[in-house]
């Protein structure tokens, strides 16, 4: 992408739509448990806030970051969990104060940053236009947790290009992680996108196919919603398989979410 205006623009107003959800949240309603397991509202708020500094301080500091990085390795079980739980340990105000004021800088830096900048992450260095694809589509996967929680039922935009676009790409990755061969051929994919178009990845006469909303392909590779609840449908034995272990974030497999009406 070479320029990031427009994910930077996504990223702003998908921020801007979670905080309308939980900006004038009762304070009660901060400690509501969400299907992350162990975290309430205020982890998930807590954790976009912690990845929103960390992400600043790769942007303006890449040796306080690279130490950051360390932390990480130390600790890799406990490092995100134990960010998340230190935030929400705040007072809701002040969580939120928190959270705006720290996305409104990494914003600004983001927009500030030199033409084909690069920047140290957990994983491989990112650009300008990742990191802040990056941070939407986490800040759309946890305030989806939000909103199920509160049993609310979000309109779908096309900023989810952007998710699919990460979920698309990280094929391979989720083939990797557990250890799998990738498949040496591409596959295409084709979803509806919210506004009725069509977004299309991979050769038209590729054998193995994914088709789908795009709003479901992004509650899968999100773990945010079981595949049997989806209308996401694959072509092929390789693409099926990818269906069962796609997932759009870094990091170790997630448990991800029992079928709608499963026990537990």
């Amino acid at each position: 992408m070479s320029d990031p205006t427009p994910v930077l623009d996504d990223l702003r107003n998908e921020s801007k739509e979670l905080d309308l959800l939980v900006g004038e949240l009762e304070e009660s309603r901060w400690t509501l448990a969400t299907p992350a397991k162990g975290w309430t509202i205020a982890h998930q708020v807590a954790h976009l806030a912690w990845t929103d500094r960390a992400a600043l301080l790769a942007v303006t500091d890449a040796d306080a970051f690279a130490r950051d990085v360390e932390k990480a390795l130390a600790a890799p079980d406990r490092f995100v969990d134990e960010g998340a739980e230190a935030g929400a340990g705040l007072s809701p105000e002040r969580l939120l104060a928190e959270w705006r004021a720290g996305r409104e800088a990494l914003e600004e830096a983001l927009r500030a940053a030199p033409a084909g900048a690069r920047f140290p992450w957990y994983g491989p260095p990112m650009s300008v236009a990742s990191m802040a694809t990056g941070r939407l589509m986490e800040t759309w996967a946890h305030g989806q947790d939000i909103a199920d929680t509160l049993h609310v039922t979000r309109p779908p935009t096309d900023r989810l290009r952007h998710v699919v676009r990460i979920g698309v790409r990280a094929r391979n990755f989720a083939f990797g992680l557990r250890g799998l061969t990738p498949p040496e051929e591409e596959f295409r994919v084709e979803l509806t996108a919210p506004s009725g178009g069509m977004w299309a990845y991979g050769p038209e006469d590729a054998a193995q196919r994914v088709t789908g909303p795009a709003l479901d392909f992004c509650l899968l590779v999100t773990q945010r919603a079981h595949r049997t609840d989806l209308a996401v449908h694959a072509e092929g034995p390789d693409a099926d398989r990818w269906l069962d272990i796609a997932q759009a974030f870094a990091g170790p497999p997630g448990a991800g979410r029992a079928p709608e009406g499963a026990a537990g």
